[in-house]
């Protein structure tokens, strides 16, 4: 049995460049996507930065973003 590629995830805020808090998806060291909650534009937004992603994985992400992130913007 071969294991799958190492995922890793980071949980991460952002006020340099935007202001809130986010979930980092990392696969074998590259970052493959991100949803992040932006407090000040209240906004939530999913960047892919690859094009072939699993659909297992987005929805992965988005339960781990519920899970351990907030829904509600902070002011």
């Amino acid at each position: 049995m071969t294991a799958g590629p190492k995922k890793s995830w980071i949980v991460a805020s952002d006020v340099a460049d935007r202001d809130g808090i986010g979930v980092e998806l990392w696969i074998e060291g590259d970052q493959v996507l991100e949803i992040f909650r932006d407090d000040t534009r209240r906004t939530r937004e999913v960047t892919l930065y690859r094009k072939d992603i699993p659909l297992e994985l987005v929805e992965e992400a988005i339960a781990r973003f519920k899970a351990e992130i907030s829904w509600d913007f902070v002011d």
